[in-house]
């Protein structure tokens, strides 16, 4: 898991409020660049399975492997995918980088740098993002990207790029409540709304964020975290041994019980709770491993048997949770997880271990009865000493069976249907059009030709 310059980026600028697009730039005004509604729909005739993505969004893609990276990675073994990422950096002018990842061919990460002397201007922000991107298409990215689906993660992005991109649909992936974060970012709520009209199709990673945002769009799905089985799976192996940042930190204290959490450390973590439950028992050893985002670690609780490992890269995730006894989800109830479906859960699960949770409403509606869910800070604890001592068979078989059942791939191929749906439904209109179209216009000829027959002097008047 490790740290990208600027993980939130995209949501980071200043904004008035919603304003719409900004003035088109005279270099690129072509079919490339024209806003949806000024184009023909010519060449809707079928829906094209084939299609490209341009995915905008506010993590990074060699950030936390989250939501986004795991759907995208997947859908762009049969799409090709234009990653877009924004960065605030001490540069003097916009500029792009372009790369492709190694383990994922059919990706290109296309990464915004902006300048910081300028991230207060959210007219400046948007209208430089959408010209380094569409330079970026015109020229070493020419013809690679033509009539792309855009997906956003990031709301934020929906007035730099939506109806610019000669996109043939819209897809709003919304996997958190952005807004409910540690300092949003002003006008967050409106471009969300905006979003949620422009967007063809919805999805949401939690019950609550869908039953939201259904009465703004009536094409919204749930669609909750899914899991990379095999990967996970990997830390019921025997042969796998311990990653070594972790086995390290507890060689003097060989066969002491761990319980662990991997993921963001953010506002988001109940902090106090940490504490509690590494004074509860001084054998119990508690290792925190994840990247820092928008905290102070200076504030982090200290205890001898409580253990800050930092980021680490997603690949030794599993041999970090082999020495995992217990696994953790200890978020605080606020508003910043009133709607988070964490992803870990399923992770958790697939690496064959015992979950005990904080009582969030997404862990006990999608989870009950593999999950412990407390309620207060003294039942966690209570919690985590009955699985310590006595392992819940049942709990793990559980979770490997919903695991299984619940893969990003599966989820991934039942996003894609909706979105072919779309397509399906955005042609069956464009030719009903056309075909109405060419009806008036026989229609008129005919009328036209009828009229002058009707006025044609007959001979007996010449």
């Amino acid at each position: 898991m490790s740290l990208s310059p600027s993980s939130a980026a995209n949501l980071a600028f200043s904004f008035g409020g919603f304003t719409g697009t900004a003035a088109r730039s005279a270099a690129f005004v072509d079919e490339l660049t024209r806003p949806s509604s000024e184009k023909s729909t010519t060449g809707f005739g079928r829906a094209d399975p084939g299609f490209s993505i341009i995915a905008f969004c506010h993590l990074s893609w060699d950030w936390v492997w989250q939501r986004p990276q795991q759907f995208l990675s997947r859908l762009a073994r049969r799409h090709p995918l234009l990653f877009v990422e924004t960065h605030c950096l001490d540069v003097p002018a916009g500029e792009v980088v372009l790369r492709k990842p190694e383990a994922h061919p059919n990706v290109t990460i296309l990464r915004v740098h902006l300048p910081a002397s300028r991230w207060h201007d959210g007219a400046f922000i948007d209208f430089e993002r959408r010209r380094l991107v569409l330079e970026a298409l015109a020229g070493e990215l020419h013809g690679q990207f033509q009539r792309p689906v855009l997906w956003f993660n990031d709301p934020m992005a929906v007035t730099a790029y939506a109806g610019w991109l000669g996109e043939r649909a819209i897809v709003y992936d919304c996997m958190d409540e952005l807004s409910q974060f540690k300092d949003p970012p002003p006008g967050l709520l409106d471009r969300e709304r905006a979003l949620l009209t422009f967007a063809d199709v919805v999805f949401c990673g939690g019950r609550k964020m869908r039953d939201k945002r259904l009465p703004l769009n009536p094409n919204c799905h749930f669609y909750g975290t899914g899991v990379d089985c095999e990967h996970f799976g990997a830390a019921r192996s025997s042969s796998l041994k311990v990653a070594p940042c972790l086995a390290e930190k507890l060689a003097g204290r060989p066969g002491a019980p761990v319980l662990g959490y991997f993921g963001v450390i953010d506002e988001r973590i109940d902090y106090e709770l940490i504490a509690r439950l590494a004074d509860a028992r001084s054998e119990w050893q508690i290792v925190m491993v994840g990247p820092a985002c928008k905290v102070n670690a200076a504030d982090f609780p200290r205890r001898p048997n409580l253990h800050w490992l930092g980021g680490q890269p997603y690949d030794l995730l599993p041999s970090i949770t082999k020495g995992f006894n217990v696994c953790l989800m200890p978020f605080a109830l606020n508003a910043a997880t009133e709607y988070i479906n964490p992803t870990k859960a399923l992770e958790y699960m697939a690496a064959g271990r015992p979950v005990v949770s904080t009582a969030l409403d997404e862990v006990r509606s999608n989870f009950d009865g593999v999950a412990r869910v407390a309620r207060s800070h003294e039942e966690f604890i209570a919690l985590c000493a009955q699985e310590v001592a006595s392992p819940s068979s049942r709990r793990i078989a559980r979770g490997l069976s919903l695991a299984l059942s619940n893969t990003w791939e599966a989820i991934a191929a039942k996003m894609e249907g909706h979105i072919l749906d779309v397509l399906v439904a955005k042609s069956a209109r464009a030719s009903a059009a056309q075909k109405s179209s060419s009806a008036s216009g026989q229609r008129a000829a005919s009328a036209t030709v009828s009229s002058s027959a009707t006025l044609t002097p007959s001979p007996s008047c010449v």
